[in-house]
């Protein structure tokens, strides 16, 4: 009905937000196929015991261990690029408010390269997120070493940071991104 009744606006895409990871059961592809593209992220997963979990809630996450919790998020990760039809993985590299500030010890250079590869190997673009100023920059050079096409966001926390383009800027100067390493869905 959606689809049946939006007046697209000329020189606008539109674009589904995919929510959780049992979407792709929720929609025909040819009712996802009917969008310009799709994003998602792996802030909802199902860990090893089967619980799902928002990361972002944390009275819903169970951390425990922090190297088997990195462990099972990188492999959730590597399922999402290579089963869901998206083409924008958004938010990520996320973490859990108790282990955000161990990012860049847990972000291990192995567990970069395996979300790197199958975004790679998948054609997946990813967000540059300058609120959550996610991707680390080492994260997004070795995306772009790789072949990665990038996109700029921010989750739409509220409108003031829709304006707030200084992490897109530090990446564009710091990891030398050029108008090449972008996507957009003319390009896809």
């Amino acid at each position: 009905k959606f689809l049946a009744d939006y007046k697209r606006i000329p020189g606008t895409y539109l674009a589904m937000q995919a929510e959780g990871r049992e979407w792709m059961d929720l929609f025909t592809r040819e009712s996802i196929e009917q969008f310009d593209y799709v994003i998602t992220d792996s802030m909802t997963v199902t860990d090893f015991h089967g619980q799902r979990m928002r990361l972002w809630m944390e009275d819903e996450t169970t951390v425990g261990n922090p190297e088997e919790f990195m462990e099972m998020l990188v492999s959730r990760i590597e399922k999402i690029m290579s089963s869901e039809m998206l083409d924008i993985y958004v938010n990520p590299t996320f973490l859990p408010a108790e282990l955000q500030d161990r990012y860049d010890e847990l972000w291990t250079e192995s567990r970069m390269n395996k979300v790197i590869n199958a975004l790679a190997e998948n054609n997946i673009a990813m967000e540059i997120n300058a609120v959550r100023r996610i991707p680390s920059l080492k994260f997004v050079s070795g995306a772009k070493r790789k072949g990665v096409k990038f996109t700029f966001g921010t989750n739409n926390k509220g409108s003031e940071d829709l304006f707030d383009p200084s992490y897109w800027l530090e990446a564009i100067d710091k990891c030398g991104l050029t108008p090449d390493d972008m996507w957009s869905p003319d390009n896809d």
